[in-house]
């Protein structure tokens, strides 16, 4: 679809006020943690917001591309929830205290969300021109969710191990051995240096840069749309931080979340290279509408998340048990 750039413009800046306006809220004044119920009513908030735009694009441009919108925002919103274990490890690794981890997420997803509209633009203008790229950006997601079921497999996936812009800025830089109040950077006998806390900011956007190569490939399976690619992610990622704090001791009874995932970016991969082929006249080749994306989808992330609650319900239980030994 052709959207105007004062569209752009207009969706672009409404963002950046809410993130400005969600920003001054939560951060004025003193540091305080992050409530449960704060982080609900922001979470409901997001995702209405979510709700809305698609609305918008239903009425203005018809029913397909608001489900293409739909089918990537819920692509992106559930492979959020994995990278939320990453941050979670993150946060526990450089110690952050509660009070500040809201302020953390805030500027690494801002700085996730800049990088990742550079890959789309990128993205887009590649596979306009390369019709070919269909075909690897395919391949990439099966081999991406096989990958994923073995790190689960093996337990890998609770590992965070520091990437190359990391490990730059702890070179490059002077860093201070303790936290300073929320600041990034302090000035020590004449000496400007910089925090722990502009070293996890780092840490959080960067990582979820390389994220990005998974979920940016991922939901051009889903559209080619550059404008509903950037909205879908933008949604997806302005709610993360409140998820985080919502979520909670939650994220370490999801244990069927990876498998879920795994096998919505394999049905993405393969989906992907069946319409390549179907582009390419090829007779058997089928083209899968978008609405039966969306149902797999939807479909995937209920089972899996019912399913890990029940089991995480089943071993509290089993804990609970006293063993025969002590009756």
């Amino acid at each position: 679809m052709t959207v105007p750039v004062w569209a752009w413009l207009a969706v672009i800046g409404g963002l950046l006020v809410v993130l400005a306006i969600d920003l001054w809220i939560v951060d004025r004044g003193e540091a305080r943690e992050f409530s449960m119920r704060q982080a609900g009513y922001w979470v409901t908030f997001y995702v209405a917001l979510a709700a809305v735009f698609g609305a918008i694009l239903w009425v203005t441009f018809g029913p397909g591309k608001a489900g293409e919108f739909f089918a990537g925002y819920i692509t992106e919103y559930s492979l959020s929830v994995d990278n939320l274990f990453i941050f979670f490890i993150i946060m526990s690794r450089f110690a952050v205290p509660r009070a500040y981890q809201h302020k953390v997420l805030l500027v690494g997803i801002l700085l996730a969300l800049v990088m990742r509209g550079i890959f789309i633009a990128l993205g887009a203008a590649a596979l306009e021109r390369f019709s070919w790229l269909f075909y690897v950006f395919g391949a990439f997601l099966v081999y991406t969710a096989v990958n994923l079921v073995r790190q689960h497999l093996k337990g890998e996936e609770d590992e965070f191990n520091e990437n190359v812009v990391l490990r730059w800025v702890r070179r490059a830089f002077p860093t201070t051995e303790g936290y300073v109040g929320s600041k990034v950077t302090v000035k020590i006998d004449g000496k400007r240096m910089v925090t722990p806390m502009l070293i996890v900011m780092v840490a959080i956007g960067s990582t979820d840069l390389l994220f990005a190569l998974d979920s940016i490939p991922a939901i051009f399976g889903l559209t080619q749309d550059a404008f509903i690619v950037f909205t879908a992610n933008a949604f997806a990622l302005m709610g993360l931080r409140q998820l985080y704090f919502l979520l909670g001791g939650l994220l370490q009874r999801l244990v069927y979340i990876s498998y879920g995932l795994a096998f919505i970016l394999g049905f993405i991969g393969v989906k992907l290279i069946l319409e390549a082929l179907h582009a390419s006249h090829v007779s058997w080749a089928p083209e899968i509408p978008i609405w039966v994306s969306l149902s797999v989808i939807g479909a995937t992330m209920v089972v899996t998340t019912v399913a890990s609650l029940v089991k995480a319900r089943i071993d509290a239980r089993q804990g609970e048990e006293p063993h025969p030994e002590q009756v």
